[in-house]
């Protein structure tokens, strides 16, 4: 028997690896416990996944969606926000974040662009603004991080 090469007649597209992530993020924020913000992150390191997080409850408390939104200040602080999750998942892991890329559904708040930039978190990779922190773009710009809106469309 001999192998043979057939070649595809169907013009196929390849996703860039920033619409890949993306695109995964956004199955991660499918995980999300609370409806206000379902946001999704991924942590990536030389194309490859170290870890995911979504907005949700501290494991073992109520998930927003069964006990209602716990709110302050206009938001609610019954949940960890996904690029938190990510880091904290890495730490529990001890896998470094140092060099990583984030791919996150929305802009990172200023809490999580922090711990972003303390995490060693080189590129950030966002889908949708949401109330950008002018702070938050000063401190990336600042430590020079590049933040890039990367557009996700269905298919």
């Amino acid at each position: 028997m001999t192998d043979q090469i057939v070649s595809s007649t169907r013009h196929q597209h390849r996703e860039s690896w920033d619409h890949y992530f993306m695109q995964l993020a956004t199955v991660v924020a499918q995980r999300s416990t609370c409806e206000r913000a379902t946001v999704g992150a991924l942590l990536v390191v030389d194309h490859r996944i170290i870890a995911t997080g979504y907005n949700g409850s501290i494991s073992g408390d109520p998930h927003c969606d069964d006990a209602g939104h716990l709110m302050r200040d206009g938001h609610c602080i019954r949940t960890l926000h996904a690029e938190m999750n990510a880091i904290l998942q890495c730490a529990e892991n001890g896998v470094s974040t140092r060099g990583a890329a984030v791919y996150v559904t929305y802009y990172p708040c200023l809490n999580c662009t922090k711990a972003l930039i303390q995490a060693g978190v080189k590129r950030v990779y966002y889908a949708h603004d949401y109330h950008n922190d002018p702070y938050a773009v000063h401190l990336f710009r600042d430590h020079h991080i590049e933040t890039t809106q990367v557009t996700v469309t269905a298919k």
